[in-house]
């Protein structure tokens, strides 16, 4: 797996943090420093330290498992792009009451942790295919934190609107990673 490919998984990872700094930004009246920050060092902390974990799990099992691998990756990134996909569908949370104090150490802990699940499935992914995950895992950290940072600022102006558009787009991207990785495997070069 290339640079190319890792950072449009980086970024594909990112949309479920991006989506929920959306929803973030909805709630601040008036955007400050610390509410622009505190979601992209939460979601890129976690998006860094859980493809980290999925990775260790996955080099674990990687030999025992190694005619699969391609397939597993296949499945693993079309269900995590797949979820995306249909969340991108979800109404939920329209209408919502405002949350008064969206910023919480325990609240943003919880929505950390939810948005890099996923990040966890990927980093299995890495081990299976051999990414250099350091690399890997520092340019999804650092992605997720500036598209988290991002996000804030988009849903402090924009709203709604970009939420389902972002995880659709991200679903996609890693439904077409896990294909062309099959294909790569089927019909080598």
């Amino acid at each position: 797996m290339g640079l190319l490919e890792i950072i449009l998984i980086a970024v594909a990872l990112a949309m479920d943090a991006f989506a929920v700094s959306v929803m973030l930004g909805l709630s601040v009246k008036k955007l400050n420093l610390r509410e622009l920050v505190i979601p992209g060092v939460y979601f890129g902390f976690f998006q860094f330290l859980m493809p980290l974990a999925g990775y260790f799990a996955g080099a674990y099992f990687v030999n025992k498992i190694q005619d699969l691998d391609h397939w597993i990756a296949f499945v693993l990134l079309g269900f995590i792009g797949g979820k995306m996909v249909r969340d991108s569908f979800s109404k939920e949370g329209a209408g919502a009451a405002p949350d008064k104090n969206p910023f919480s150490f325990v609240k943003m802990l919880v929505l950390a942790v939810a948005t890099s699940i996923d990040a966890f499935a990927a980093g299995i992914t890495f081990a299976f295919l051999k990414v250099r995950v350091y690399t890997a895992v520092v340019i999804t950290g650092v992605v997720t934190f500036f598209v988290s940072i991002a996000g804030v600022a988009v849903g402090s102006v924009f709203g709604v609107k970009l939420k389902s558009k972002a995880e659709f787009i991200g679903g996609v991207v890693l439904i077409m990673i896990g294909i062309k990785i099959v294909i790569e495997h089927i019909f080598p070069a």
